[in-house]
């Protein structure tokens, strides 16, 4: 796996145990249920805009965009605030962001789904704390609440966060000849749900 990132011109960017992450929590003071999910606002674009660059590198490995791109990207999308789209921030007790999600409504050629996980990322000193499966579990409640009853997500086929998705019970998708590019899905949003804890 690591050769095919290099291969790339990625390193392969290292997960964190979660026993050192229990430990950093454990340091700050802080318990998973000190986290608030809430929707996203227009006031919070800046500091999700540079939320988005870090976590991006960190899952990613690599530049990727500029703090000033994801800034116009997420004001872009505020300004069309249609019901259309949603996003969920998870805050600190200080008032940070540690990590978001974005959910969009899927028009694809998959007619098995109807949304999207179109973006999830959270700090890296925050995984494997159960703060994903929260996030994502707003995710699904929102869209069922949309009467959307399924969700997919694309990411890249190699990147090691893809267990987390398989640990939520989504199925990996294929192409017609059996290729697997990074795309998952939940046929059922209700199961999915029922696997990810409100608090």
């Amino acid at each position: 796996m690591a050769e095919e990132y290099h291969r790339l011109g990625r390193s392969l960017p290292a997960r964190p145990s979660k026993a050192a992450n229990r430990s950093l929590l454990s340091k700050r003071g802080e318990t998973r249920a000190s986290f608030v999910i809430r929707d996203g606002t227009p006031e919070d674009v800046p500091a999700i805009a540079r939320l988005h660059v870090v976590t991006f590198r960190q899952t990613h490995g690599g530049r990727g965009p500029t703090y000033e791109i994801r800034e116009w990207q997420w004001r872009q999308a505020f300004a069309n605030a249609d019901g259309n789209w949603f996003c969920f921030v998870i805050e600190r007790q200080n008032g940070d962001l540690i990590g978001f999600a974005k959910g969009i409504p899927y028009t694809g050629d998959l007619p098995d789904f109807a949304g999207e996980l179109n973006k999830i990322y959270l700090l890296r000193e925050y995984q494997r704390l159960g703060l994903g499966s929260r996030l994502i579990g707003y995710v699904a409640r929102r869209f069922l609440s949309q009467c959307i009853q399924s969700m997919l997500l694309f990411g890249e086929a190699r990147n090691p966060s893809n267990r987390f998705y398989e640990a939520l019970g989504a199925e990996r998708l294929l192409t017609d000849s059996g290729e697997f590019h990074g795309g998952y899905g939940w046929r059922d949003l209700r199961s999915l749900e029922a696997r990810c804890p409100i608090e």
